[in-house]
């Protein structure tokens, strides 16, 4: 032996992540480092012993699509992340969050989304990688938010950028991506980023191209049977910035997002994608609710619009009752969706209930009782909210199928209510498209989670259990994980998944956390 710690999974079966299937192996880890798999290891004699009998062991899962940003420093996120076998995250998504700049323009306009962050203050995406090293169990890899970049040299302005603030702008991305960002996210649908065209955006994008990085977009337009035109700009982007692009949580009919890729593969653009397995969403609740020119203007400035008596008034009289018609929200929305996160203190009982409930509780006209709620929170209100053509299962299953797919949560941790995916997603995956409905195979399974994400974004040499490899292992029953997280009881942590490792240390054992945080901020590596 070397001297360094060591652990044995013993007696398990090993799913590699190459796509091939459970195969009867022991795997040795010394340090950090898989140091073997196979039978007969030497220096099993000397090593930590985990009992794998009747488990398979699996590379560490990667969530693609998360907003723990912040939360991964609360214990119940790090069990919710690891009780599905998550061990490393993807923040800075949809293009908002905290660097580069001193992360206030996150905190004030996705506050409702990440909340503040402990660790974090400036410095950039160095000093927020850096933020993470030996402090939280898990991995956590960062994609510079383009929406953040356009607010540090644009302000609130909605305009095009001159050419000097171009080349400002790219100089911040390139510098996040030197210091380890692993791409550059775009949220199309928010402010600022629905104010830049597809010009702006591929120019930000060819840093990220030289930089073999990743261009990772929540599409413009909304998803759903609107995805066509968000996909053709993000080819346009692709193709004319050579930047390799990932569609964030596609929700849709799964064989026209397929048609789409495979048109854009003839064209020469090869896309990826992330799905969460649910057919209801989650997001700001001024989103679907407040008109598209409010949502435009700053936070503070559409505040101060929502109490203007006049504007109300018209909001009352002209919008609230037009927004019924609108697809995202559909006729008695009032009642079907349900609030999650109210940031407003005296408002924050009405978490887990819908609005109509709601405002019943204080016996208020339900309109006025969100623009109230909407308005006391600073609009930091998140909903979860039912999609106009629910899914059938078997249309997520040509999502999860197709080798272009990867798990994304798109996990929330804020709020009392929140979307259940944040803790189930990865073991809905693993439970129901793999175990019971045999959508994925083991082997598939470890290559869409872990392997397949791994080597698309840069993190590094882990994804795989073989020798050399970043020891970030799961234990995984393949006969009782599932998720257990519902939309009435959304906190509630998966099973069948009980012994996690994070670079050769037990994070997870039992079930319980360990206390042990060697998770990293992941840095690009090509």
């Amino acid at each position: 032996m070397t001297g360094l710690p060591a652990v044995v999974l013993r007696g398990g079966r090993v799913v590699d992540g190459r796509g091939g299937e459970p195969t009867r192996a022991d795997v040795l880890v010394v340090g950090n480092r898989i140091a073997g798999v196979g039978t007969g290891l030497a220096g099993i004699a000397d090593a930590d012993v985990v009992d794998c009998a009747d488990r398979y062991v699996l590379p560490g899962l990667v969530d693609v699509h998360s907003h723990a940003d912040a939360t991964v420093f609360e214990s119940e996120v790090q069990r919710a992340l690891l009780r599905q076998g998550v061990t490393s995250v993807v923040a800075g998504q949809d293009g908002v969050s905290y660097a580069p700049g001193d992360g206030s323009y996150a905190t004030t306009y996705f506050g409702a989304l990440l909340g503040p962050h402990p660790a974090y203050g400036c410095g950039g995406v160095a000093s927020l990688l850096a933020a993470y090293d030996g402090a939280v169990p898990v991995n956590v890899a960062y994609l510079v938010p383009h929406g953040t970049v356009r607010h540090e040299v644009l302000g609130d302005d909605d305009r095009a950028p001159t050419d000097d603030e171009l080349v400002a702008m790219e100089a911040l991305v390139r510098r996040g991506l030197a210091e380890g960002a692993v791409g550059l996210s775009t949220g199309l649908d928010y402010v600022p980023g629905l104010f830049a065209d597809a010009a702006e955006i591929a120019r930000l994008c060819v840093p990220v191209a030289e930089a073999s990085g990743t261009y990772v977009t929540h599409m413009r337009g909304g998803y759903e049977h609107a995805a066509a035109g968000g996909v053709t700009e993000v080819v346009e982007i692709c193709r004319a910035s050579g930047v390799r692009g990932h569609l964030s949580h596609y929700h849709g009919p799964g064989d026209t997002l397929v048609a789409l890729l495979d048109e854009a593969a003839v064209d020469g653009v090869a896309l990826t994608y992330d799905a969460y397995p649910y057919r209801a969403g989650c997001t700001l609740l001024s989103m679907p609710v407040l008109p598209p020119d409010l949502l435009r203007e700053p936070v503070n400035v559409a505040v101060a619009r929502l109490r203007d008596p006049a504007y109300r008034a018209w909001l009352l009289r002209e919008w609230m009752p037009s927004v019924a018609s609108v697809p995202a929200t559909g006729p008695g929305w009032e009642g079907r969706l349900r609030l999650a996160f109210v940031a407003a203190e005296r408002h924050a009982w009405a978490a887990g209930l819908t609005p109509v409930d709601a405002a019943a509780r204080v016996d208020a006209d339900v309109h006025t009782f969100l623009l109230d709620l909407l308005a006391d929170s600073d609009l930091a209100v998140t909903a979860v909210m039912p999609v106009p053509d629910p899914r059938p299962v078997d249309d997520l299953a040509v999502l999860v199928r197709d080798s272009r797919h990867m798990g994304g949560s798109d996990g929330i941790y804020l709020g009392t209510h929140p979307h259940p995916r944040g803790w189930g997603s990865f073991a809905r995956l693993l439970g129901r498209h793999t175990r019971e409905r045999a959508d994925l195979t083991w082997g598939e399974a470890a290559a869409h989670l872990s392997a397949h994400p791994v080597s698309r974004l840069g993190l590094g040499t882990r994804g795989r259990v073989e020798p050399g490899a970043v020891a970030d292992l799961i234990v995984v029953d393949p006969s009782t994980v599932t998720d257990q997280a519902t939309y009435a009881d959304p906190r509630h942590p998966a099973v069948g998944i009980d012994d996690v490792l994070v670079a050769g240390v037990p994070v997870l054992h039992d079930g319980a956390l360990t206390g042990a945080t060697p998770g990293t901020g992941i840095r690009r590596s090509p």
